[in-house]
């Protein structure tokens, strides 16, 4: 049976939590982020606690207290591109993956699109076929490849463009 998922969206109280998780997954994972660690780390706490104002991020618990994972959802603010949504900064924490927790948050991003955005957008490397497989069996599908969309030091990563369209509010 799989630990019970709790989910809510963070606030500018939660920026010392959102700041440590995002951190954690830019410097663990930093193929999987067009941002790096490196631009981020020495922000104080009142940029994370803007970007929370000004994104709609969802955070998410398997363990109790503290952030095991988080998506973010933001909605650009060109008037021509305000009808896609966009799915960033996904990261789960190794000890969260396979609970269903990757699938609560991008579910959950879904949810709140509604309303908001015709469709949502995402990137992911090409050869994340984990992320890949959460965000299909959300609806999600490739509608294009990037092909050497990131770099890190030497080597290329290719970037796959994935949408999927939101259902109106009934």
């Amino acid at each position: 049976m799989r630990p019970a998922v709790a989910l809510r969206r963070l606030l500018p109280a939660d920026a010392a939590a959102y700041r440590e998780l995002r951190l954690e997954g830019l410097e663990c994972h930093p193929e999987a982020f067009a941002a790096a660690w490196e631009d981020e780390a020495d922000k104080p706490l009142d940029w994370f606690a803007r970007r929370l104002e000004a994104n709609t991020i969802i955070g998410g618990s398997v363990f109790g207290a503290g952030l095991d994972g988080v998506a973010g959802f933001m909605v650009p603010p060109a008037a021509k591109q305000r009808h896609r949504g966009v799915l960033w900064g996904m990261y789960v924490r190794p000890d969260a993956r396979g609970s269903g927790l990757a699938a609560a948050l991008v579910q959950q991003v879904v949810l709140a699109a509604r309303g908001q955005v015709e469709a949502i957008r995402l990137t992911v490397v090409a050869s994340n076929q984990a992320a890949i497989r959460v965000y299909q069996a959300a609806g999600f599908r490739q509608y294009g490849l990037e092909r050497r969309g990131l770099k890190l030091g030497s080597t290329y990563y290719d970037e796959m463009l994935m949408d999927r369209s939101v259902d109106p509010l009934p």
